[in-house]
């Protein structure tokens, strides 16, 4: 077999990469940082998202480490 035929996509993308020119790699580099952010962004507002419908719901409660500490060591 060929070797990119054999070779990851990660591999293959690393190899196109390189032929890149400088500025465009670094471009390309401010790019997926960016999208990184964003989707971790992304991330964090479905976690506040489903945090606070918990909340609501009764299913999360909100306390010092000491009421945690009570709760995990109660009975059920």
């Amino acid at each position: 077999m060929r070797a990119s035929v054999m070779s990851s996509p990660f591999q293959q993308a690393l190899e196109v990469i390189e032929r890149l020119s400088a500025e465009d790699q670094a471009n390309l580099m401010e790019i997926v940082q960016q999208r990184l952010a964003e989707m971790r962004r992304a991330e964090i507002a479905r976690n506040a998202r489903d945090t606070l419908l918990a909340f609501r719901e009764g299913r999360a409660h909100y306390g010092t480490i000491e009421d945690l500490k009570r709760d995990l060591l109660s009975e059920p």
